[in-house]
């Protein structure tokens, strides 16, 4: 397993942006996919976005496609989400996700993850 650590949550009013990082440890962390999750009160936790070992394959959800963009760095064992045009509706606690070791490649299930940061909470104001 790797650890991760979520920053850059806060408020923000609807049609602003936010950037998330997560910060990762473990020398396995460069050959793993990486995935954003998010959790509202009440809600069931979603798939987000995901990125792949190399950054070369990514994958969104249709509610955020065109408005998110997630990134990686592993020379930084960094991955960001950046939030542009933000809405109410994307408020939630946002959770960065690896996958195991041979789990290279983006998926969508939450199951496919093994290791999961303490989440960051984002709040869009209307």
């Amino acid at each position: 397993q790797v650890q991760l650590v979520e920053s850059g949550g806060g408020l923000v009013q609807a049609g602003g942006s936010l950037r998330l990082s997560c910060a990762a440890s473990g020398r396995t962390f460069s050959r793993r996919a990486v995935g954003w999750f998010r959790q509202a009160p009440g809600k069931e936790r979603e798939f987000v976005a995901a990125i792949s070992w190399g950054g070369g394959n990514t994958d969104y959800s249709d509610s955020v496609k065109g408005r998110f963009t997630i990134s990686r760095d592993n020379a930084a064992s960094m991955i960001d989400l950046h939030m542009d045009r933000l809405e109410p509706e994307d408020t939630a606690v946002y959770y960065c996700a690896a996958r195991g070791y041979s789990g290279t490649q983006p998926r969508r299930e939450a199951s496919q993850y093994d290791s999961w940061g303490q989440g960051t909470q984002v709040t869009v104001s209307s």
